[in-house]
């Protein structure tokens, strides 16, 4: 059977419903009055529709148009022939187990993540949670199953009204802006502490399982470890968390900036993702039954090596995301692999038996979690299936092999492109689609003109 044919199978396991009948008291105890039903679009940011609560308690169906997953950062929409020119709808399908307050509303509203689903009932093919769906259905039917944890950080900076201008750090407690360089401070992160403690809450209220919080490299900038879960629960704790980050940073003169590499100069912002992989009994595959390092943790990881360069696109989806892989800055220059090194892309904590893991670290803060997650699950699985052979583990400086993830966005999207192994891994319609709309984008990129053109060359050519 196909991946496509797959996917689609998998509308079986999403079939309109009347929503449980315990959300209309929690609706009528909290006195919601509306209801955000949102969805991630191809750079995870939040699209969707605000239904009246009493609409949405009684089952009403939701339409949006087919395109608007695939919508482009700068809003425009690819006329590439495989989107439809009638635009057809697609239905959105509530999650109710997603259903939280929404606390960045000033008046009672609740927030519910949808899949977009086709009228025939199957997963809408251009929608990113569709996307990791598909990938998921797949490891079920050997009997696996995919664990997941994101670390993910981002700058607070001050507001930025005029985008020619670089971002600021904001003014703290002492009267001034912070300078950097105080990973792991607790006086840093207990500045702007008005934010923290909403944002905080807000974790909570959206049910959002956080674990450590830390202060970062960079001026303002943060890290924060999500628990470990399944894939698909784990990418809307991701989603709603960047979504919460923003709104709430808002709400205090502030912004919360996920660029990969917002400030010249300054740490990017990356989205490492832990993954292990367990079995139907709940045991980690990567490791054997007397605790040692099983196979299967060599193969996953050669299939990460193997099929990554051709993926980078789902991992570093901006031209922004280019400019973090630089040597000698913790962010990975290649593929290479090691125990508990740092330098490497992939990296395989010290850890016991059951939490055995395989970090990569090449994800930006900008990639969307739900397809950083499909890629990076689909390639090691690829590598389970045909029992791939890894490099061998490196125990020195990652930056001193060649730096051979892409350079650039026109890079990553020519391999993406013009990749067999990316049609076969999540369809053709989903990479000729998500292809044509990265591609309006790098136009649009190149078709501005930068500070550094007007600062050299207007005075010397």
């Amino acid at each position: 059977m196909s991946d496509t044919a797959q996917l689609a199978d998998s509308s079986a396991l999403a079939t309109p419903s009347r929503p449980p009948e315990a959300l209309r008291a929690f609706f009528g105890q909290h006195g919601v009055r509306d209801v955000e039903c949102i969805f991630p679009d191809i750079s995870g940011y939040p699209r969707g529709k605000l239904m009246p609560a009493e609409s949405f308690l009684a089952g009403g169906e939701l339409r949006i148009c087919q395109a608007i997953p695939m919508q482009a950062v700068t809003g425009d929409y690819s006329y590439n022939p495989v989107f439809p020119d009638s635009d057809p709808d697609v239905r959105l399908l509530p999650d109710y187990p997603t259903v939280a307050l929404a606390p960045w509303a000033n008046v009672p509203r609740v927030v519910t993540i949808h899949d977009c689903l086709e009228l025939d009932g199957s997963l809408c093919q251009f929608a990113p949670r569709s996307i990791l769906k598909g990938v998921l259905i797949q490891y079920a039917a050997l009997g696996l199953r995919p664990v997941v944890a994101p670390e993910i950080e981002f700058y607070l900076t001050a507001p930025n009204a005029d985008p020619a201008q670089p971002l600021l750090a904001p003014v703290v407690r002492g009267g001034r802006a912070e300078v950097g360089q105080s990973a792991f401070s607790l006086n840093m992160l207990n500045e702007l502490a008005p934010f923290w403690n909403e944002f905080r809450d807000a974790c909570r209220t959206l049910g959002i399982a956080t674990d450590t919080w830390i202060h970062e490299v960079g001026a303002t900038q943060y890290e924060i470890n999500l628990l470990h879960g399944d894939a698909v629960a784990v990418a809307d704790q991701a989603f709603l968390f960047k979504y919460a980050a923003r709104e709430i940073a808002l709400k205090h003169g502030l912004n919360a900036v996920f660029m990969a590499k917002p400030i010249a100069a300054s740490a990017g912002s990356s989205m490492h993702l832990h993954i292990s992989v367990v079995d139907a009994k709940g045991d980690n595959v990567f490791s054997l039954p007397d605790g040692s390092e099983s196979p299967r943790l060599g193969h996953f990881i050669a299939g990460l090596q193997t099929f990554l360069p051709e993926l980078m696109l789902m991992l570093a989806p901006n031209v922004n995301a280019y400019r973090r892989y630089v040597s000698g800055s913790q962010a990975p220059v290649n593929l290479q692999w090691g125990y508990d090194n740092r330098t490497t892309g992939l990296r395989v904590p010290a850890s016991g038996p059951a939490a055995r893991r395989v970090e990569n670290r090449v994800a930006g803060a900008d990639a969307n979690p739900y397809l950083a997650m499909a890629a990076s699950l689909a390639a090691g699985l690829k590598g389970l299936q045909a029992q791939l052979a890894p490099s061998a583990p490196l125990t020195g400086n990652g930056y001193d092999s060649a730096h051979s993830l892409p350079r650039s966005m026109e890079e990553a999207l020519q391999k993406m492109q013009y990749s067999a192994t990316a049609r076969a891994l999540f369809g053709d319609s989903f990479v000729t689609g998500y292809c044509a709309v990265k591609a309006l984008e790098w136009t649009s990129f190149q078709s501005e003109i930068s500070a550094w053109e007007r600062r050299f060359l207007l005075p010397q050519v």
